[in-house]
């Protein structure tokens, strides 16, 4: 059935009667379609590529994962050793044997470094590839993807699992000088607990007339309200964009049907691992089938947030947490894979910066200290290529040895592979802000 013209304001399609995201109104057109019409950004450059993010939040050690240095000294190499993989040439650490199976679809950069060496900090940075900045942060990519290409969808385009944020930092990731309605979906339950729910989407199966016509009358107030403070507050449009968000969450099936992990079978659910982070990366493949752009997952979750800052006891952490890793990830991968999902999902595993070279005398057990100065990150999927090595570090894994890439280099990369303009602005307390003001692409990777 042919659609009817969708530069229909949003007050007239609730007018014509259209009571829910999905459903078609009187007038042939679906509350989504008014969303997208909306849109007057950068127009409709939509490459359809989406992007899952397991943040290895805390630093996670490329010295005993993915950059292992045999012929240093033991202080230096750790107890691991590097193993073979299907891609010849290419060796990880012998605690992720899954992993090692699957190198033909992703690659390394093992030449990144970064300006801090402080959590929050960090945090910020590799999510946003620009630096903290109280007054006018920069935003996260998933904010931008959300911001330049409009989905029609009615899901979230942009979601984390598990609160990251530092306490005396901006949340990582998050819309910064976009507005905060393009701040993510956060998520903080755990997806493997029997008792999971996305309370947004409780009422989604049984909404009646008068909660709808209960939600109309306050995006009304909020439209009224809107055109007052725009001349007073620069991100007074975003509510707007809230409340829209808001009506939309609550009708939508197909999101609370994406976040239902009991729709999948057994069998794979127990491949990626009955753990909070299997669940969570099984979970972000699901809402990217469902529509959802960007997915950031916490990569470990135990005593606090920084859970791979391992300044003590780092090999009694590592040998509970590189399996979980090894099996999400490598999961996800082949899951992405047999869907023909692969080409069109970037997935990336990084942390905000690595650790020391040397491994500490701490008393409670040795360990690794932050260090920003060269890490490794593993992406693919989207269109980046695969298999790769790029960039080196020297003996000990201490400095870029070879082809640095800095973090603003590496999310121009992502940019780039998802068709983002990265010299877009906005004005932000009368002043305009690209989206990213710095950092070259990957070439390599494109």
């Amino acid at each position: 059935m042919a659609r009817a013209n969708t530069k229909l304001s949003r007050r007239q399609f609730f007018q014509a009667g259209g009571l829910s995201v999905g459903a078609l109104s009187p007038l042939g057109i679906s509350l989504a379609d008014v969303l997208a019409a909306e849109s007057t950004a950068l127009g409709n450059n939509k490459r359809n590529i989406n992007v899952i993010f397991m943040f290895l939040q805390g630093g996670a050690s490329h010295l005993d994962m993915y950059d292992l240095k045999p012929e240093a000294p033991r202080e230096i190499r750790g107890p691991y050793d590097p193993a073979s993989t299907v891609v010849p040439g290419i060796q990880l650490s012998d605690q992720l044997p899954l992993l090692s199976k699957h190198t033909d679809k992703f690659s390394m950069i093992r030449s990144m470094h970064t300006y801090t060496s402080k959590h929050g900090e960090g945090d910020v940075h590799m999510m946003c590839g620009t630096p903290v900045d109280r007054d006018l942060q920069g935003p996260g990519i998933g904010a931008v993807l959300s911001q330049q290409q409009r989905q029609q969808a009615p899901i979230p385009p942009f979601i984390h699992f598990g609160n990251m944020k530092h306490p005396a930092y901006t949340a990582p990731g998050y819309a910064g000088v976009l507005g905060r309605s393009f701040d993510p979906f956060l998520v903080t339950q755990d997806p493997n607990s029997p008792k999971f729910s996305v309370r947004e989407f409780d009422v989604a199966d049984d909404v009646d007339v008068g909660r709808i016509h209960h939600r109309k009358s306050l995006l009304s107030s909020l439209d009224r309200y809107q055109r007052k403070a725009e001349a007073q507050l620069d991100f007074a449009r975003s509510h707007d964009n809230f409340t829209a968000q808001a009506l939309s969450l609550a009708t939508s099936r197909v999101a609370k049907q994406a976040f239902d992990l009991t729709k999948e079978r057994d069998s794979l659910r127990d491949r990626y691992g009955r753990d909070r982070v299997g669940q969570s990366m099984l979970m972000a493949r699901r809402l990217v089938e469902s529509g959802v752009r960007f997915v950031t997952i916490q990569g470990y979750v135990d005593t606090g947030i920084y859970a791979w800052d391992h300044h003590w006891g780092i090999f009694d952490h590592l040998d509970t947490q590189l399996p979980i890793y090894d099996r999400s990830y490598s999961a996800l991968l082949e899951d992405l894979d047999d869907r023909g999902m692969l080409d069109s999902t970037i997935v990336i595993t990084a942390g905000e910066f690595g650790r020391t070279p040397r491994i500490n005398d701490e008393k409670r057990g040795p360990g690794r200290d932050h260090w920003g100065r060269c890490f490794t990150v593993t992406v693919g999927g989207g269109g980046i290529k695969t298999g790769m090595v790029v960039g080196s570090s020297d003996s000990v894994g201490g400095v870029p040895e070879d082809r640095p890439v800095s973090v603003p280099d590496f999310v121009a990369t992502i940019y780039h592979a998802l068709g983002l303009d990265p010299t877009q602005e906005v004005m932000a307390q009368g002043r305009p802000v690209k989206m990213l003001p710095e950092g070259t692409p990957v070439r390599e990777l494109l």
